[in-house]
């Protein structure tokens, strides 16, 4: 009797193909519709004129003010792409000087890591558990910070970060400084449908917000996609497939973390793993830093290239958390640093399980507006 052909391998890679080629339109929607979100963010802000753009102006005057803007707006919306691709689209419009946008990208970059600090928060039932996860996730809190102690000086009073960007952006992308009066994302050839909306919508506050919205909805439909494709879900594959050495865990969170726009998820994922001690601290940091390199990635779709003002923008961006990990990847005596202070913060809600509670406050709030209300 001749044996009838095994069907079940073909239908579960018809299944797979089918899966992929579904997340691959999603994707591409997503991409569309924040592109287009960015549009519709520039043609409302050209569209309040000078009275918005004197008020960002005025706020953003004062770097420590601007700081502690972009601190805290991440800290409370928990998306620093969100966050850097408004920044981007503030700056082609013409609506913040590069050199305003610069401390609010600093400070965004600091916001984000609020979320990997709430998950260690859940840990609080059990006091060791609870020590690893502190520890796990204000590490990238402490990197950040310690990355804009020493930057935020040197941007201050060299314009080391701004200057930089601006000399890549004019020398190897040939974009002549300045402001471009006609920037799009989705390019001439497809801005119709924005031209429509703002011909239709006058109020340009009313436009801004749809935008925000718009923007904000397509990074998290974003997330929600390449997590299921890329099946980011489970722990058990980041113990396997990601933490075999610190150059291999540090390629896997610039590749993840870029895929899926969001070091949000990436590096609160992490926080469990070592929690339940699946993955050491040390394995842990390597992968953090390399998803501070991924997560770069949507500032540079925003720009698109089509703006010496937005390209800078997007350059900054990577400049603020590439040398960072320059100075705390593999550098003798520096790398540690940020892994002491996190241990430290560990240790210590060992004695006061309140500790891990007041970094979140401290960090994320209080100093926050404490300063900016001082510095008005």
């Amino acid at each position: 009797m001749e044996a009838k052909p095994d069907t079940s391998l073909l239908v579960e890679s018809n299944f797979q193909w089918k899966f992929f080629l579904r997340g691959t339109v999603y994707f591409l929607i997503g991409l569309l519709v924040f592109l287009f979100s960015l549009d519709l963010m520039i043609s409302s802000l050209q569209q309040l004129g000078t009275e918005i753009n004197s008020t960002i102006l005025l706020a953003t005057s004062n770097p420590f003010t601007g700081l502690f803007i972009g601190l805290l707006v991440t800290a409370i919306i928990q998306s620093s792409s969100t966050t850097t691709s408004l920044t981007v689209a503030l700056v082609a419009s013409g609506s913040l000087t590069l050199e305003g946008a610069v401390p609010i990208i600093m400070g965004a970059n600091i916001g984000t890591t609020i979320t990997s600090t709430i998950v260690s928060l859940s840990f609080i039932n059990n006091k060791k558990e609870f020590r690893r996860a502190v520890s796990a996730g204000t590490y990238h809190g402490f990197f950040k910070i310690i990355t804009a102690l020493i930057l935020f000086p040197l941007e201050y009073n060299l314009h080391f970060l701004s200057s930089i960007a601006q000399f890549i952006a004019i020398n190897f992308f040939h974009e002549p400084t300045g402001i471009t009066s006609n920037f799009k994302m989705l390019g001439q050839s497809l801005s119709w449908p924005v031209n429509f909306i703002t011909a239709k919508i006058e109020n340009g506050y009313l436009l801004a917000g749809i935008s925000i919205i718009m923007l904000f909805g397509s990074i998290l439909f974003f997330r929600k996609v390449i997590s299921q494709v890329m099946g980011l879900g489970s722990e058990e594959k980041f113990q396997h497939f990601f933490f075999k050495s610190p150059y291999k865990s540090f390629g896997w969170g610039v590749i993840t973390t870029a895929a899926i726009r969001s070091s949000t998820i990436t590096t609160s994922l992490v926080v469990p793993l070592v929690a339940k001690k699946i993955v050491k601290l040390r394995q842990a940091g390597a992968f953090i830093l390399g998803a501070n390199i991924g997560t770069t990635i949507t500032a540079f779709m925003a720009s698109t290239f089509n703006s010496n003002a937005a390209i800078s923008i997007a350059l900054t961006h990577f400049l603020f958390n590439f040398i960072g990990v320059l100075l705390f990847f593999r550098t003798p005596y520096l790398k540690e640093i940020p892994f002491k202070a996190a241990m430290g913060l560990g240790k210590l809600t060992l004695r006061n399980r309140l500790v891990g509670f007041m970094y979140l406050l401290l960090v994320f709030f209080l100093i926050p507006f404490s300063l900016i209300y001082f510095s008005q």
